[in-house]
């Protein structure tokens, strides 16, 4: 008989949806082939999820848990194939129930969300169980687990876009609507970072690399091509970081700006955005 390694199994469960156990017992019996596994494993929902696992999964919805005194909060994005199974009931029941267990659990990543317990089954039962009833590929494809000093939620219309934004500086202030207005901000602009400091080193480069090659191409003196390159990446940060861009609901304002109208020092310690599709 051949050994059965971890990696075999997490591969026979990647291919069906099975869970860990299930995957090894099945790769056990049929001495490590992957198609007799498959076969074995051929029962209500582990059957539809093995013939789906290479389908897209481009719609679904969004789900947010927040702690009643907003210093904590989880984002999932639960995936399927159709906008119809997206809207369905035990989709939605599905999508609530693995944002509450990540919440309960705050677990590391997205593949030990996978692995808790919700009731008897873990939440990977759970979506291979419901693949099986709908015949839809599902899957968790993003997770969020956020702390702070106020975590204020935004979820846009179709639950297709949702937004976490962590605001510090708070000063006793209720900021949950400004908090939701710096939300729309971001759901509407998709902000690459809160400022020119918090950019990824890379999307920097890119800027930079685009922004010489289109001074060259004006003609502009070889000598006089990082000074104009410099001035554009700072024209990118103005129009791409969350803070220096103009604020949509005044345009007098910049979003920093905006906060610290507000209340004095307020400003944003994090944000994500996580969209369907």
């Amino acid at each position: 008989m051949s050994a059965i390694s971890a990696q075999d199994v997490n591969k026979l469960r990647q291919m069906t949806g099975a869970g860990m156990m299930d995957c090894k017992k099945a790769l056990t019996e049929a001495d490590g082939d992957f198609e007799k596994a498959i076969e074995i494993l051929r029962k209500k929902g582990q059957k539809v999820s093995a013939s789906r696992s290479d389908r897209d999964a481009k719609e679904g919805s969004v789900f947010i848990k927040v702690s009643n005194d907003n210093k904590e909060a989880v984002l999932i994005a639960l995936n399927c194939e159709t906008d119809f199974v997206g809207k369905n009931e035990e989709f939605q029941f599905l999508g609530k129930l693995i944002a509450e267990t990540a919440f309960a659990n705050k677990p590391a990543d997205k593949e030990a969300l996978l692995t808790l317990k919700a009731g008897d089954l873990t939440i990977n039962d759970k979506i291979v169980e419901l693949v099986g009833k709908i015949g839809e590929k599902i899957e968790v494809s993003e997770y969020v687990h956020m702390k702070g000093e106020a975590i204020v939620p935004y979820i846009h219309a179709g639950s297709k876009l949702g937004v976490l934004v962590s605001l510090k500086g708070v000063n006793g202030k209720d900021v949950t609507e400004a908090g939701k207005d710096v939300g729309m901000q971001i759901a509407a602009m998709n902000p690459v970072g809160i400022d020119e400091k918090s950019v990824d080193t890379s999307i920097i480069e890119k800027e930079l690399e685009i922004a010489k090659a289109q001074i060259l191409a004006e003609g502009k003196p070889a000598n006089m091509v990082d000074k104009i390159a410099q001035g554009k990446l700072q024209k990118f940060f103005k129009d791409n970081t969350l803070l220096h861009q103009i604020f949509v609901k005044d345009n007098s304002k910049t979003v920093a700006q905006y906060l610290d109208s507000v209340t004095k020092g307020l400003t944003v310690a994090e944000f994500k955005r996580i969209a369907i599709g």
